[in-house]
């Protein structure tokens, strides 16, 4: 199947398993970009339908997608965090990649890990890094970070400290050297603090 009959066929599976739910509509399919052989199917899903979409993609026939790859998010600020699961069918060689979106406030979705135990370190990193929480995971419980860290690294929001300590996007950029009369003036990435405004300050106690 191209990756526009693998879109539509997932779409019009779910439409037909529950074809009065009313938030099929909300339900599209596109296909990414990446040029000729490497497009792949995208869905877009309504999160109260995440877990039966990759369910379906995995066990239908036609579509077979088998191998999971991987699962992530993306802060997409106010609109919320976009939870993502790429899927493989190793036996009809098409790819799938699943989206839904989450809420800022209270994050939720349900795990996949009974359909896929190889999700579990995925959801764990995105719990970790984003503070998504996904129902009926066996063991959510922090992957990479230390005992005790506070906030999500992966947020928009989150300040790292490196960026604020140190010149950006680097110390040096190519062709300048110590000697240089020519550099740019510093940067900061949205979202950064002024250093003067930010951090410890001469005379604090």
């Amino acid at each position: 199947m191209t990756p526009e009959e693998v879109g539509e066929r997932l779409v019009t599976l779910m439409a037909d398993y529950q074809p009065d739910a009313p938030d099929m509509e909300d339900a599209t399919a596109s296909v990414s970009g990446g040029g000729p052989g490497h497009e792949r199917a995208v869905v877009d899903v309504p999160v109260a339908r995440w877990w039966e979409a990759i369910g379906t993609a995995k066990h239908n026939g036609a579509l077979g997608c088998d191998f999971f790859d991987w699962l992530s998010a993306v802060d997409e600020l106010e609109e919320g965090f976009s939870v993502l699961c790429h899927l493989y069918s190793t036996r009809r060689k098409h790819s799938l990649l699943l989206r839904t979106r989450v809420p800022r406030e209270d994050p939720v979705v349900e795990s996949v890990v009974e359909l896929f135990p190889g999700a579990t370190w995925h959801e764990r990193e995105t719990f970790e890094m984003f503070g998504i929480t996904f129902a009926r995971h066996p063991d959510l419980k922090p992957l990479l970070l230390p005992p005790g860290f506070e906030g999500h690294p992966l947020r928009k929001e989150f300040v790292l400290a490196a960026r604020v300590a140190k010149a950006w996007p680097g110390a040096k950029e190519p062709g300048e050297s110590e000697a240089g009369t020519a550099k740019r003036a510093p940067m900061r990435p949205p979202g950064v603090p002024d250093p003067a405004e930010w951090g410890p300050r001469a005379g604090d106690k």
